[in-house]
């Protein structure tokens, strides 16, 4: 009896490991289903990205196809990335983008008329828009994921590299965003070092037809002094997208060391040139036509396609030459 009794107890026992191991082994496989199912889910979320902009936050997937661009700056960036677009607004492309006037560029309008039409067939995973199209990012949104990548110019180094790491982000170019921007950096502190060093002081004008404005810190064109350190002749110039209208009187009357000047008419392909302008009778005594440092910045980079890779290295250059002198 005893030995029956001990025999039960024994299979008893035996019956709750097993029970007990069997638990374990499905506790485990659930486990390891659910871990799956994460890194699945992760992996599926990899495949795109949430991009926060000043207009909206947008879902992109990575590695969009067909792109179609108004934001010149974001075009030099795509370009300089080796990235393909489909589409772009090719009636002022800057001229050393010119290739994207081609035919095997979609024709998506201008930069202030967008055409609907051409843009729905082309029905893109991604549209890049900046200042210019902003009111109408709703109806562009529509028509496709949409992100806003204007340079905050009141912000301007953060906001340019934001964009670009941006555009690294979505097409997996994070790595060769990052050794552009470092090297942009150290010479961003040449240039500042340069600025310094020279102790000369600047006003940045734009010339439209025979109109001039000018710009100061904070500005559309305020890098100049805002990144790269050029001390500006005027302190009081009030910050604006168009600038502040001004005379050749006031040029001359602020006499400054070295006068920067964007020629509009240049970069938007009229005729009128701001060096027939410019150097006129009033500026003869001035500092700047006499020392021979009226330097006509490149129009395409600083009024077309600021922000991009490109453009900013040839914003630089364009600054580190004036300084060099």
């Amino acid at each position: 009896m005893r030995k029956l009794f001990s025999f039960l107890i024994i299979s008893l026992v035996a019956m709750i490991v097993v029970a007990c191991g069997s638990n374990n082994d499905n506790n485990t496989a659930n486990e390891a289903n659910n871990n799956n199912a994460d890194n699945e889910n992760n992996e599926e979320g990899s495949d795109s990205v949430v991009v926060e902009h000043e207009l909206g936050e947008t879902e992109v997937e990575k590695n969009p196809e067909k792109v179609v661009v108004f934001d010149f700056g974001s075009l030099d960036t795509l370009d300089e990335l080796g990235i393909d677009v489909a589409g772009v607004a090719q009636k002022t492309v800057p001229s050393y983008l010119e290739k994207y006037e081609g035919d095997e560029y979609e024709n998506i309008g201008s930069l202030k008329e967008p055409d609907f039409e051409k843009i729905a067939e082309i029905d893109p995973d991604l549209i890049i828009i900046s200042g210019r199209q902003s009111d109408l990012y709703d109806q562009l949104q529509e028509l496709g994921p949409t992100v806003y990548l204007g340079v905050d110019t009141e912000n301007y180094m953060d906001s340019f590299k934001e964009n670009a790491e941006t555009i690294g982000e979505i097409f997996d170019k994070e790595d060769e965003v990052a050794s552009t921007l470092d090297d942009i950096d150290g010479q961003v502190e040449e240039i500042n070092e340069l600025a310094d060093e020279s102790d000369q002081n600047g006003l940045i004008i734009m010339a439209n037809d025979t109109d001039i404005s000018a710009f100061g810190p904070g500005s559309r064109f305020g890098l100049v002094h805002d990144v790269f350190g050029v001390t500006p002749v005027d302190e009081g110039i009030e910050s604006s997208t168009h600038g502040k209208n001004v005379s050749f009187e006031y040029v001359a009357e602020q006499d400054p060391d070295l006068l920067y000047v964007i020629d509009r008419n240049a970069a938007i392909g009229e005729d009128a040139s701001a060096e027939d302008i410019v150097e006129n009778e009033l500026m003869e005594g001035t500092k700047a036509m006499e020392n021979d440092n009226i330097v006509y910045l490149h129009p395409d980079n600083w009024y077309l396609s600021g922000g991009g890779l490109e453009s900013f290295q040839l914003m630089l250059d364009d600054i580190k030459g004036s300084l060099d002198n």
